[in-house]
């Protein structure tokens, strides 16, 4: 189940077990002999009195389309969860009433069944995974929540570049601000082993001779010594 509704892990197995149930119960109900549409219509009709305007067959006719229509669309992934288990929170409410409006079921003062009612109790469990199912997070919110979550992890690791950079071109150089360094130091000693340019081969610039005179550059120079 996981189609368009993007149903969650966790909501597989409730929607699956009650979806089955309940789509096979309406099944059981739809061919349902007289006597079971009587006494299935004399207890709804105790709590709900308005059901006494519709007969028997017909309101076990309508059940069974009811829990059919239920079943199925627990069963159909493309249906929200959020919807297939508002529905069946009505449906599970409802039986929960008839539990408690119908004499016998209950032991007296108590909310826990009689033996008789053991069989119509065991559906509070349908209405808790109703509301379970109901309450679940939007599938939007998540999203948003996810999208939001990953915006600040980039902010934090955009933090850190920087961090990185500054220490680069502060006093900790990186692996970049090392390679800088070699470089220059390269380029420094191998302009050392350049000659300058105007020096001659005894290690006198023609600028000092031409600014001392030819004389001192033979005679008052260490060079010539």
């Amino acid at each position: 189940m996981s189609g368009c509704g993007k149903v969650k892990a966790w909501q597989v197995p409730l929607r699956l077990v009650t979806g089955a149930f309940i789509l096979h119960s309406g099944m059981e109900k739809w061919d349902g002999p007289d006597e079971q549409a009587q006494g299935v219509h004399g207890m709804a009709r105790q709590t709900f009195p308005f059901l006494e305007n519709i007969d028997a067959p017909r309101f076990l006719k309508l059940l069974a389309a009811g829990e059919i229509a239920l079943g199925a669309a627990l069963l159909t992934p493309m249906v929200p969860t959020r919807l297939a288990g508002a529905a069946l929170t009505g449906f599970a409410g409802s039986l929960m009433a008839v539990y408690a409006q119908t004499p016998g079921l209950r032991k007296e003062g108590s909310v826990w069944p009689t033996p008789d009612g053991i069989g119509v109790s065991k559906d509070s469990w349908l209405l808790a995974i109703g509301l379970a199912l109901t309450l679940s997070p939007h599938q939007k919110h998540h999203k948003h929540a996810q999208h939001v979550k990953h915006v600040k992890h980039a902010k934090g690791h955009g933090g850190c570049h920087k961090h990185h950079c500054h220490h680069e071109q502060g006093g900790h150089p990186g692996h970049h601000g090392h390679l800088k360094q070699a470089k220059l130091v390269a380029r420094e000693a191998k302009e050392a082993r350049r000659p300058a340019k105007g020096v001659s081969p005894g290690g006198h610039s023609h600028h000092h001779a031409h600014r001392h005179g030819p004389g001192h550059a033979r005679k008052g120079c260490p060079a010539h010594h």
